[in-house]
């Protein structure tokens, strides 16, 4: 791989998971704190609010993960968990019947979730 196209790779794989970071960071918070609007989705699904409590717990924990060095296993598990809540999110959605335009939002977390997963630089991955 030429030196540009390492730089351009590790930009958008820095972007990615900044973005994705952010989201847990602020979204975790929210969620543990029970916060609106996120309270409210969360009803509307047929949640109850203390599952909101645990969601950003591991938000919060996915994000330290993916931002810290090496951990390489235990980010494996962080990408794992969150294809596992945009995917639970994005169903949801479905069942209760709501929009297309509901499903925007985790569709572009998953996108984010996988550029980051799929364009991390090998220190960052588990050793073969």
């Amino acid at each position: 791989m030429t030196p540009s196209a390492t730089a351009r790779r590790n930009w958008i794989y820095w972007t990615a998971t900044g973005l994705l970071a952010a989201e847990c960071f602020v979204g975790g918070v929210m969620g543990a704190l029970r916060l609106q609007p996120f309270a409210g989705v969360v009803t509307h699904l047929g949640y109850p609010l203390y599952f909101m409590t645990i969601l950003g717990v591991c938000y919060v924990s996915a994000g330290v993960v993916l931002l810290a060095p090496r951990l390489a296993v235990v980010k494996e598990w962080a990408y794992a968990g969150l294809m596992s809540i945009y995917a639970g999110a994005t169903a949801s959605h479905l069942w209760v019947g709501d929009r297309a335009t509901t499903l925007v939002g985790p569709l572009i977390l998953v996108g984010l979730t996988v550029a980051s997963w799929a364009l991390r630089p090998q220190r960052r991955r588990i050793p073969r």
